[in-house]
């Protein structure tokens, strides 16, 4: 699918080029620091003599920068990093969840991408794929609820069903 969407976008680009491009935004975002050598040797295995030009996120990463200095936050590349591989794995994934320790910047990479992508839709920047747009990020907590009350369920004795939060959130959203 990711590979498609590139090469959509790209028709005149190596196909090669956009295999690898696609498997590493679809994959790189997931994996450890340590085990990067590994998947970029892996590549280089299967793609010998093929260099990948990373893609340039210029307008996208100066608008994270300047979202950070709005919230008082350091400028760590490793943090910007994590915020284009937060929004490329949006480019090529219908969902997705953003997972990890206490205190290890889930929340603020979500908070960051999404004021950055709003501030450069305001600017009316235009990206070729459309991203830049207002954001509203709307926060439950799963475990403080049923997955019935999360998701919706199905009275067995009324025969009613009754949505969750969930489907409600998403019609609020769509209408």
């Amino acid at each position: 699918v990711a590979a498609g969407q590139l090469k959509r976008k790209e028709p005149e680009t190596n196909e090669d080029i956009l295999l690898i491009r696609a498997m590493r935004d679809s994959n790189v975002p997931k994996f450890l620091e340590q085990d990067l050598p590994l998947f970029g040797g892996i590549l280089m295995d299967l793609f010998p003599g093929i260099k990948v030009p990373f893609v340039d996120y210029g307008k996208l990463q100066t608008a994270i920068e300047r979202t950070l200095d709005t919230l008082n936050l350091q400028r760590m590349a490793t943090f910007i990093t994590k915020v284009i591989q937060v929004h490329e794995t949006q480019l090529v994934r219908h969902g997705m969840m953003v997972v990890g320790e206490s205190g290890s910047g889930k929340s603020t990479n979500v908070k960051v991408l999404a004021q950055a992508l709003s501030l450069l839709y305001e600017e009316k920047v235009v990206d070729k794929d459309g991203f830049y747009k207002i954001v509203d990020c709307l926060v439950l907590n799963p475990k403080s609820i049923t997955a019935g009350e999360l998701y919706g369920e199905f009275n067995e004795l009324t025969n009613e069903w009754k949505d969750g939060i969930v489907p409600k959130l998403v019609r609020d959203c769509v209408g």
